[in-house]
């Protein structure tokens, strides 16, 4: 997984449902909603939000060293004690690692900016924000986030 981050200048802290792992990281480059079936599944939830980090601006401690790959191109880390979520890794998004952010303790600074696979929205979620919203992966702006 990634090299140790440098936190000097952490702002997130967080950890797994049991605190097995904990977290801690910069600030995102982005934070997205994704509206797609296998992330409703994964999460529990009719909708996801992630918040994505260059490898160099997160640590999970200790580093998580089992992942599920379901999806083509998509490797997926779980706490093995409770089961959370702890991050996620698309070979489509190259040098970010997506984070749920309900993980963090300063999850109500997390707003999402844009929407992810929003035509797989479930028709009864009534979101009325004006943000960004991509029909399928939004991976050109994703991967322009993670630019400098």
């Amino acid at each position: 997984m990634p090299p140790e981050a440098d936190t000097t200048d952490t702002h997130l802290t967080g950890r797994c449902y049991c605190g097995a792992f904990s977290l801690s990281a910069t600030e995102p480059l982005t934070v997205a909603y994704c509206h797609c079936a296998d992330c409703r599944r994964v999460s529990g939830a009719p909708v996801s939000a992630f918040a994505a980090f260059a490898p160099q601006d997160l640590r999970i401690t200790p580093a998580p060293d089992t992942s599920v790959s379901i999806a083509p191109g998509v490797r997926r880390w779980f706490c093995s004690a409770c089961g959370t979520h702890l991050q996620a890794t698309y070979d489509y998004i190259p040098g970010q690692i997506y984070v749920p952010i309900g993980l963090f303790d300063q999850a109500a600074d997390l707003a999402p900016e844009s929407h992810s696979h929003r035509s797989a929205q479930l028709p009864w979620l009534c979101l009325t924000d004006t943000l960004p919203q991509a029909s399928g992966s939004a991976r050109d702006r994703l991967n322009d986030a993670g630019t400098p």
